[in-house]
């Protein structure tokens, strides 16, 4: 690995395993573990590893790995590069903003669609996932929300019934997640994002599309606020140096 790289993997504090079912197979438990560990920067962005580190950060033996790196290089966390490595992509606030302008317009039909298509079971996992979120902002807790977040992606995906919204958003997701927990040593950023989950998860659970439609463009009103910020933030960086 070169030397100009940062240190790929970076000590964490003690915290919640993620949120993965119990029926789960490996490969998708080693997917989540991952997911997370990117997501949350254990795995430094810009940095190069091997299959064996990411294997022994999660536990997990080489061929779930393998898999879950094969997963995430389509959600564009990382690239794989033969006889080089894996590498965990940059986090560039101006791709972020570039991402949201797509994702808002997928999202809101995604939601509009998982308002519809939502059974009296879903409805009642989305407001529990509402509740999770509001815990999150009252805390605050950085964790409880990242592992909310996935569970509600998760449940909107497999509830949409609609294919191409869901490769579309998968592509998009795992960045949106990486960069806001960058952001998120904010505390405004961490109450603000939880609070508006909150309530999109409630909106859609009312089974009314547009009022989900409103509450996914408010949660990307704020996200497209904070990545203009991180913008101008790297702008005023660059001319002090």
């Amino acid at each position: 690995m070169s030397t100009r790289q940062p240190s790929p993997m970076r000590n964490s504090p003690a915290r919640r395993p993620a949120p993965v079912r119990s029926d789960a197979s490996l490969s998708q438990r080693a997917y989540h573990l991952l997911e997370e560990a990117i997501v949350t920067q254990q795995v430094a962005p810009g940095s190069t590893v091997s299959e064996a580190q990411l294997s022994k950060l999660i536990g997990m033996s080489r061929m779930p790995t393998r898999e879950a790196v094969r997963r995430l290089a389509r959600e564009n966390l990382l690239e794989v590069r033969p006889k080089y490595g894996i590498s965990i992509r940059r986090i560039d606030p101006g791709v972020q903003l570039r991402l949201l302008e797509t994702r808002r317009e997928v999202e809101r039909l995604m939601v509009r669609l998982v308002a519809r298509e939502s059974d009296v079971a879903t409805k009642a996992m989305l407001q529990a996932l509402s509740s999770d979120f509001q815990t999150a902002a009252v805390r605050p807790d950085v964790l409880l929300f990242v592992h909310t977040d996935k569970l509600f992606n998760e449940l909107c995906l497999s509830t949409c019934g609609n294919e191409f919204v869901v490769d579309t958003m998968r592509l998009m997701q795992g960045p949106s997640r990486r960069f806001w927990f960058q952001r998120s040593r904010d505390a405004e950023i961490l109450v603000e994002s939880a609070t508006l989950h909150a309530a999109l998860a409630a909106a859609i659970a009312e089974g009314d599309p547009n009022v989900a439609a409103h509450a996914s463009d408010r949660l990307l009103d704020s996200a497209e606020r904070f990545a203009r910020r991180a913008i101008e933030e790297a702008g005023d960086a660059l001319a002090v140096s």
